[in-house]
């Protein structure tokens, strides 16, 4: 998260659900991430009760991450997420201060969807930022929290991270778009075809 530019310190999160077992396996909160160790990490239920978390050199327990309600609902909203990255990364969070959506400027806005839309604002660590998030993700899979940042999900953390990656590519793609002209957008029947054909991106078959 860090060395990608995604976030800084301790912001933003992380979380992987292994749904044959039951258990989400989720960052601590307020520990920099140069910091972490897999001690660290929190395991939890569905319902953000603890199973398992550090208690050792003296030290307070660990609490999961103070975002870990929309993790949850996350996880209970949609049956293909299994893994979920929260990032201050600083081009989306510029579109997520402007309570703007990052229109298809450029094709792997598809990583997405059609666009990467915005989740109302509510204050962090709330059942509100997680109501919003839930009402906002349908089927997107990077969407902005307005004045907050940006939350990715994928199948798979790699496939999460990497979706973070290349919305945070975009973001700056289309600010330096608007910061020289006017940039033109994709159609949505053009980022359908995309999107369609990202479903087999990296599998060979494409």
């Amino acid at each position: 998260m860090v060395k990608s530019g995604l976030t800084t310190g301790s912001g933003g999160n992380l979380s992987i659900f292994n749904r044959s077992e039951g258990l989400i396996a989720i960052t601590p909160s307020g520990v920099e991430y140069q910091e972490l160790t897999p001690e660290n990490i929190i395991l939890m239920d569905i319902q953000g009760n603890v199973c398992l978390s550090n208690d050792s050199d003296n030290t307070a327990k660990l609490k999961p991450s103070s975002e870990s309600g929309f993790h949850t609902a996350l996880y209970q909203q949609r049956a293909d997420i299994n893994a979920i990255v929260h990032t201050h990364s600083p081009y989306a969070t510029t579109f997520a201060c402007l309570n703007r959506e990052i229109p298809p400027v450029h094709y792997l806005v598809a990583f997405a969807g059609i666009k990467v839309p915005v989740a109302p604002y509510a204050t962090f660590g709330t059942q509100q930022l997680a109501d919003n998030i839930v009402v906002t993700i349908k089927d997107y899979n990077a969407i902005l929290l307005a004045n907050h940042g940006l939350v990715a999900v994928g199948n798979n953390m790699p496939q999460a991270f990497n979706i973070a990656e290349e919305i945070e590519f975009v973001a700056r793609i289309c600010y330096q778009a608007e910061s020289i002209g006017r940039p033109v957008l994709l159609p949505d029947n053009e980022m359908k075809k995309v999107i369609e054909k990202f479903k087999n991106y990296g599998s060979g078959k494409n």
